[in-house]
């Protein structure tokens, strides 16, 4: 029987249910890395250039973790709302108007507190972004897909890491050097950055399938509530608590002042590289090592086993100390600042992947794995942003050196941790 013209014409078109994950999976997790290195790396980059001092800028920018910190809190509201594909799609929108307005507001009298306040908004619509994209990647991708993809989205994480503290950073250390006019250059650089993360948003919007189940859920709020108790009724739960929040302290205060110190003149205790060679060595030498390390990390603890691995792995994490007591002492110039970046990068990504692990371990004993999942992740942000806002007025008080000097006195409780930590999956 023929179909006529109208009723083909007024037929809702078909969606596609399924789609290949290499048209989303990589775009997906470069659009959620690119916010979140924006908003906790670069601001810092970009405060320094504009002559903020060290304490304002480390105290201002620790508090944009809090986002990431709380968004298991909303994170039922992602959950019983809308579809995933649209609270990813209607973010990665806002995400792109966001950037365009910090374009405009960086040349502003008062560009301090209105990119601030921009870089707030883009960090609660980055942490609505995680919580969508993770749990779509759960539903438009089977378990086989699921498993093999893990490496594919974190190589596409780190991509995005690279694009903002390599490129974009590069990129207005470049301009700043050619037309001395560092606002401008970083309002194209953030211009840049915005057309960019629109293409990002084009491409997902079209590329995504409707996965069937990807439907508002009826969740009783109950079961995050007896999940949250579950976690901290857990035996050991003080010894984990204190292995979460130590195992990364002197990281903790050191990951706010290190581009501040390459970037401090001499006089004021740094290394005086320019923006451009920063955006080089930290953002695109150091996340490129910092990836190997992760991925060689992942590697010796398969085949290993977490137990024999966390001891030296610890120590390793706590080496970036030392490399910048000895940057401190030394003064290298660009090319070997360059290589002990590269080192010390790959050592803290060997490192952080015990942690990333035992954090799975705990959550995979419990029935409420998302649930635990979700709060051991924001603990540990958590444990990252208490230190960042103390250390830029420690730096201030103690000088580069001292400060780094302590960053290493506080990474020992968390080797003393590891002591104690329970290990009941390896008891055979």
């Amino acid at each position: 029987m023929a179909v006529s013209t109208a009723e083909t014409l007024n037929s809702p078109k078909k969606k596609r249910t399924t789609s290949n994950p290499w048209s989303f999976i990589p775009t997906l997790y470069f659009a959620e890395g690119v916010p979140y290195v924006l908003v906790n790396v670069v601001s810092v980059i970009f405060y320094k250039n504009m002559g903020i001092d060290n304490a304002t800028i480390a105290f201002s920018t620790s508090w944009l973790y809090l986002f990431w910190t709380l968004k298991m809190f909303w994170s039922l509201l992602v959950e019983t709302h809308s579809s995933k594909r649209n609270w990813i799609v209607y973010t990665e929108l806002a995400m792109t108007v966001c950037f365009g307005l910090l374009s405009i507001v960086l040349r502003m009298p008062s560009f301090f507190y209105l990119s601030l306040f921009l870089f707030f908004v883009a960090a609660f619509i980055s942490a609505t972004h995680d919580i969508a994209a993770d749990g779509f990647y759960l539903i438009a991708l089977n378990k086989e897909d699921q498993a093999g993809f893990v490496g594919i989205r974190s190589t596409f994480y780190r991509f995005a890491m690279i694009f903002g503290q390599g490129f974009v950073v590069w990129l207005a250390g470049f301009l700043a050097a050619q037309n001395k006019n560092v606002p401008l250059s970083w309002s194209i650089a953030f211009i840049v950055a915005t057309v960019a993360f629109g293409i990002i948003f084009i491409v997902n919007k079209f590329a995504m399938p409707y996965p069937a189940d990807d439907v508002p859920r009826k969740r009783d709020s109950n079961s995050f509530k007896e999940g949250f108790v579950s976690f901290f009724k857990q035996p050991h739960i003080g010894i984990i608590l204190a292995f979460i929040f130590l195992y990364r302290f002197g990281e903790g205060f050191l990951i706010k002042m290190n581009t501040p110190f390459f970037l401090d003149k001499p006089s004021a205790g740094g290394l005086g590289f320019t923006t451009s060679e920063v955006g080089i060595i930290y953002g695109t030498i150091g996340v490129t090592s910092l990836l190997a390390g992760g991925v060689v990390g992942g590697w010796i603890i398969k085949k290993y086993g977490l137990k024999k691995c966390i001891w030296p792995m610890v120590i390793i994490i706590n080496i970036p100390m030392y490399v910048y007591i000895g940057m401190s002492l030394f003064r290298p110039n660009v090319y070997i600042a360059s290589g002990l970046i590269a080192f010390e990068q790959f050592s803290y990504g060997f490192g952080f992947t015990a942690y990333c692990v035992y954090l799975m371990y705990i959550s995979g004993k419990s029935s409420y794995k998302t649930t635990y999942y979700a709060i051991a992740t924001s603990l540990m942000a958590l444990g990252m942003m208490f230190p960042g806002l103390i250390a830029g007025y420690l730096q201030k008080m103690l000088g580069y050196q001292n400060f780094f000097y302590m960053t290493a006195i506080l990474g020992i409780p968390g080797l003393i941790t590891v002591f104690l930590v329970p290990y009941e999956e390896e008891k055979k």
